[in-house]
């Protein structure tokens, strides 16, 4: 049942309904869309999208959400609300997704990109099983991660039988709606903006309402409505409730004398109070606490009556039309009705109500998050049984609404003394929602000086590594390094909590005394989180340990730390988040030893994995986009990234720049590669506009260079491309940038402008990295492409072809085989096939000693390496190198898990993230 009937009369609006009819129309044929619908409060925002979706397939799947101000800070609870999404749904999907949100909460995750990643799940299989049509009212009160979650089904509509229809108030003017509805607007959405009817419709809306035209006296009265067609309608039923219209055949409807008439909306709004019994009148009062949407439990508790003895009262209401039912669920007709009711009641009854309510629901085990609405709403520090209740709560409170929890905590450290085991266990929660809500350096602030105080050892070592994390997180290693060793200098550290410590310091010191001081801490960090037990410092000790080995590139043995920090980690869903860093280590890894079908399949365990427990992949995508790209799955790498990565507001979610770069580089660099150059533009100007502040940005820019590179090479402007390309080097010991990936391009370009120094350089920079594999690999491949280009040898150039077509990465393939094309062609052997590469790879050799030209085969052997020559232009790579032959095959693993039901993954809808990792995964826990 929706929440919004069909108007019971309806005048005018005949184009704003045609708009929304089409929009339907095209889900009959299977064709999704997104409406936004924009007016002034009662305008008819949601009676028109209700008459439109009237005659509509009762087969459809039909959602609709309210958003009010009092959940505007709970993450994700329209989107809930819309999808119903809630336990013991008699849809399998609908309930499983609420018991995959709950396990997540309960393990303190954090619930917009966890919730995000389940939606997404569920949205996909809903679609799937019949169109499907999702309307939020009042977007201009929607939290956030709704809103973001929103603007990406919009993009998705594309993809799925997906009709998104959102209503919004012109106030409050939130800039992050408006950034919703201008990316709309962008892409072609269809916006109607509903204007006041005109004054006939006025008098048409009158007629059908009372039976007759509209006198004089009657007109007049329903001209203060403005157009605004609920204010007329609830003008006119006031009138026909008091008897106040005289109906006659000759002069139509005409008002009676001596009648006192509401002067504003408002009041006529609480004046249907009037036409309800007392008792009735009570429950009204307690209900509209909850908001916009309500169940008749929840209004039982906080009445401290039975359910049972409400439905009178409730049934007087729904007649007296101001409530609706909502599936199982109670609503207000209209925002407007609750909202004059709410504020009919003073101010100090208001807060005492709410005050009472939550108690009432904290004795009865209601959630956390409907408990903490309710002491926010009171605006007072809640009574004895608050605290208690706040310390319990914090973990599931702070992962499903982390800013409400930080308002209730701050609210009870302000009124409590300073010190003891009580003010200790409240600083820790603090600390901890304030991270939650990404407030990284109130939190760092609130730990630093709470340390100056508290005397519990374990809470002192939370405190340490909330704040070592922010320190962390800020690209400041240095500070984390220091804040580390003053944790650790007193001796008294918890063992497990020393472990943990021991894991963070291993990682920054690989940037500030190098990998051997690296290891030495881990492996004492390894001991000590062995001899506590503690899976998650065991796991992130290995995982520093395949930290270090991918840096000095052995990744053998970085490949066997990986799968020990897994098999530590098991299937338990409170390590979710450090599993995911570790399954995205294991992709990288089996990459770069060129095992590409298993890194595949790990890619698919690592879903497996998210779709068992719940738990978002948020390190994942990243390691996927660029995995598919390397295999030359194009359309699934851009579908791993989002749907649409030129949106700024569609990549805000994700609040890791780094992850920014990677997203735009890899977009960019496939939009190039397909000749998209307008695309490739856009992508660039975003991803250009980053800064470039610590490591971790560093690692993460080398696809926007080499789609940088790209763009100045299509343009002619060679130089330009190699100094790009060439930014690049050199590589430090701690970086962990697979440089040797471009290195062929680069020094291709060298050559080409006659640069035959950072030809060389580029070379040999490759070479390094060739020999510093402990097993001959995906560098030792990209070397013999240098070798091959610098020296115009096509020898090492076929056996880099061989190398490239057995193992699997088609992009590089398709490169190679150019790149021996050309050589051939400058030896005048342009028809001769490679046939060496045809029959297959051969075991790559190692080449050691300087990379040099030989005498006489320099680049001027080679036509394309020959700078300034005249003659015919020849297309770039980017000209050649197209999307079409690379992106055969995307669909080649119809077994992908993602969904609900361990069917096809949503890759339509991407999971908004707040660490989302590189190319390679970052072993750090958030």
């Amino acid at each position: 049942m929706w929440p919004i009937g069909r108007p019971p009369q309806w005048v005018g609006r005949a184009g704003e309904l045609a708009t929304v009819g089409s929009a339907i129309e095209a889900l009959r044929e299977g064709t999704g869309s997104v409406v936004w619908v924009e007016g002034e409060p009662g305008i008819g925002k949601s009676s028109l999208v209700a008459e439109a979706l009237a005659d509509s397939d009762p087969k459809w799947d039909i959602g609709w959400g309210m958003a009010d101000p009092l959940a505007e800070r709970v993450p994700l609870q329209v989107i809930l609300d819309c999808l119903q999404v809630r336990m013991g749904s008699p849809d399998p999907a609908r309930a499983r997704a609420a018991e995959l949100m709950r396990d997540r909460q309960l393990a303190g995750s954090d619930a917009s990109a966890a919730g995000s990643e389940i939606l997404a799940m569920l949205v996909d299989e809903v679609c799937a099983a019949a169109p499907t049509v999702l309307v939020i009212d009042d977007l201009q009160w929607a939290d956030e991660a709704s809103l973001v979650f929103w603007h990406q089904l919009a993009v998705s509509t594309r993809q799925l039988r997906l009709l998104l229809i959102g209503t919004c108030r012109p106030t409050p003017r939130r800039r992050q709606v408006q950034q919703v509805r201008s990316a709309l607007a962008r892409r072609g959405g269809a916006v109607i903006t509903l204007g006041p009817l005109s004054e006939t419709d006025v008098a048409s809306l009158v007629t059908a309402m009372v039976g007759a035209p509209p006198g004089d006296a009657l007109r007049q009265l329903t001209a203060r409505a403005a157009g605004n067609p609920l204010y007329v309608r609830e003008l006119v039923d006031a009138l026909v409730r008091e008897h106040a219209v005289q109906v006659s055949p000759t002069a139509g409807a005409a008002l009676r004398g001596g009648q006192q008439l509401p002067a504003s909306l408002a009041g006529v709004l609480t004046g249907r109070l009037s036409s309800v019994s007392a008792e009735t009148a009570r429950l009204l009062r307690a209900a509209v606490l909850f908001g916009g949407r309500f169940g008749a439990s929840d209004l039982a508790v906080v009445l401290r009556q039975p359910a049972s003895d409400l439905a009178a009262s409730l049934q007087e209401a729904i007649e007296a039309g101001i409530l609706a039912g909502s599936g199982t669920d109670l609503i207000f007709r209209h925002p407007l009705i609750r909202q004059a009711l709410y504020e009919s009641m003073p101010m100090a009854l208001r807060t005492a109500l709410h005050a009472e309510a939550a108690r009432e629901l904290a004795t009865a085990g209601a959630d956390a998050a409907s408990v903490a609405q309710q002491l926010s709403a009171s605006g007072r520090r809640g009574e004895g049984w608050t605290l208690e209740w706040l310390l319990q709560a914090a973990p599931a409170l702070g992962a499903r609404a982390p800013q409400l929890a930080v308002e209730l905590l701050q609210r009870e450290a302000d009124a409590m003394p300073v010190g003891g085991a009580t003010w200790d266990s409240l600083m820790v929660a603090l600390v901890g929602a304030q991270l939650a809500a990404g407030a990284r350096q109130e939190a760092a602030r609130q730990a630093s000086w709470a340390l100056t105080v508290m005397t519990d050892p374990t809470r002192r070592a939370e405190a340490y590594w909330a704040l070592a994390h922010t320190r962390d997180n800020a690209g400041r290693p240095a500070d984390a390094i220091a804040i580390i060793r003053e944790a650790l200098a007193p001796g008294d550290m918890p063992v497990v909590w020393r472990a943990r410590m021991l894991t963070l310091l291993a990682l920054d010191l690989r940037l500030a005394s190098g990998l051997d001081a690296a290891d030495l801490i881990a492996r004492q960090a390894l001991a000590a989180a062995e001899e506590a037990a503690d899976p998650f410092a065991t796991a992130q000790a290995l995982i520093d340990l395949w930290l270090t080995c991918s840096l000095r590139r052995d990744h053998a043995a970085a490949l066997a730390y990986i799968d020990r920090a897994l098999r530590a980690l098991g299937d338990d869903p409170a390590h979710a988040g450090l599993r995911s860093n570790a399954s995205g280590a294991r992709i990288f890894t089996l990459q770069n030893l060129d095992q590409w079908p298993q890194a595949e399949l790990a890619l698919q365990d690592a879903r497996a994995f998210a779709q068992r427990t719940g738990s978002p992949d948020r390190q994942i995508w990243a390691s996927a986009a660029v995995l598919r790209y390397w295999l030359g799955q194009w359309d699934d790498a851009l579908a791993e990234l989002g749907p649409d990565t030129t949106d700024a507001f569609g990549v805000m979610y994700c609040r890791d720049r780094a992850s920014a770069l990677l997203t735009h580089g890899v977009a960019a660099l496939i939009a190039g590669r397909r000749d998209q150059r307008a695309e490739a533009g856009e992508q660039l100007w975003q991803g250009l506009a980053l800064p470039i502040e610590n490591m971790r940005d560093r690692e993460g820019r080398d696809f926007l260079i080499a789609a940088h590179a790209l763009s100045l090479e299509q343009r002619g402007e060679t130089a330009e491309a190699a100094a790009s390309l060439a930014a690049m080097l050199p590589r430090g010991d701690a970086d962990m940038t697979l440089t040797h990936q471009w290195m062929p391009d680069l020094v291709r370009l060298s050559l080409a402008i006659g640069d035959q120094d950072t030809a060389l350089a580029a070379a040999r920079a490759c070479q390094a990295e060739a020999v510093a594999e402990t097993r001959p690999a995906r560098a030792a491949a990209a070397s013999l492409r240098c070798r091959g280009l610098l020296e115009a040898d096509p020898a090492p150039l076929l056996e880099a072809v061989g190398h490239y077509r057995a193992a699997g990465p088609a992009v590089q393939l398709a490169a190679a085989v150019e790149d021996l094309a050309v050589v051939l062609a400058g030896h005048g052997r342009g028809a001769e096939r490679p046939g060496r590469a045809e029959r297959g790879g051969q075991p790559i050799r190692r080449h050691a000693g300087a990379v040099g030209h030989p005498a006489g085969r320099g680049p001027a052997s080679c036509p394309r390496h020959q700078a300034g020559r005249p003659g015919p232009a020849k297309p770039t790579r980017g000209d050649r190198l197209g999307g079409t032959d690379l992106d055969r095959g995307q669909d080649r693993h119809p077994n992908r898990p993602g969904r609900l039901d361990g069917g096809h993954r949503p890759r339509h809808v991407p999971v908004p993230t707040h660490r989302a990792d590189l190319h390679f995964p970052h072993p750090r826990q958030a």
